[in-house]
């Protein structure tokens, strides 16, 4: 009898145990209920530096696109740690492939910005947009994810599905407060 508490002690300790997840695969999040959560990530743009005209032709038919949308859906905004050495090392060689004395100049103010960062404890992020939604029945999935592209494309921003990689960053980015886990080999 003590065996079975204590197992059920050790069990009611995990995320995994109430969190109704099934599996990741092909962009979705199966439920044990057997219905989908998924949606599409959508590519930032910065409005602010186009005339104000775009602008508000944007946001008009950003607000079109969300009142045409006939069913429950989530916004998120989810950071994901970024490394950005491969970053300065690409810069470094192009500084050394630079021809003129200004080029090489902007091309060491970028990499003593990007050095700045790391040298501090800054967490370098890439802040990443989601549209997310739940439905049992994969057409109608499928004809959602459609709406939502071609929507946000008439808005002038570009989206794609969620891939596996950005599901299981998601429920990180919520579970984990943001903290990605990895697990090493014990010695």
């Amino acid at each position: 009898m003590n065996q079975v508490m204590n197992e059920k002690q050790i069990s009611g300790n995990f995320t995994e145990d109430w969190l109704p997840v099934k599996q990741i695969m092909n962009g979705m999040i199966q439920l044990e209920d057997g219905s989908y959560v998924t949606g599409v990530k959508i590519a930032p743009k910065n409005i602010f530096i186009l005339d104000s005209g775009t602008q508000n032709n944007i946001i008009y038919n950003l607000q079109n696109f969300y009142n045409s949308i006939d069913f429950e859906f989530w916004l998120l905004v989810a950071d994901r740690p970024v490394d950005i050495d491969v970053y300065v090392s690409q810069l470094q060689l192009m500084y050394n492939n630079a021809q003129n004395n200004v080029q090489r100049k902007l091309i060491m103010q970028d990499i003593n910005k990007a050095n700045l960062f790391t040298s501090r404890d800054y967490d370098i992020v890439d802040t990443e947009y989601y549209i997310l939604f739940k439905e049992k029945r994969l057409e109608i999935v499928q004809k959602r994810l459609h709406n939502i592209i071609s929507g946000l494309a008439n808005a002038g921003l570009q989206s794609t599905q969620t891939s596996n990689n950005d599901l299981r960053m998601v429920l990180d980015n919520f579970l984990n407060g943001g903290d990605q886990i990895n697990f090493g080999t014990v010695m």
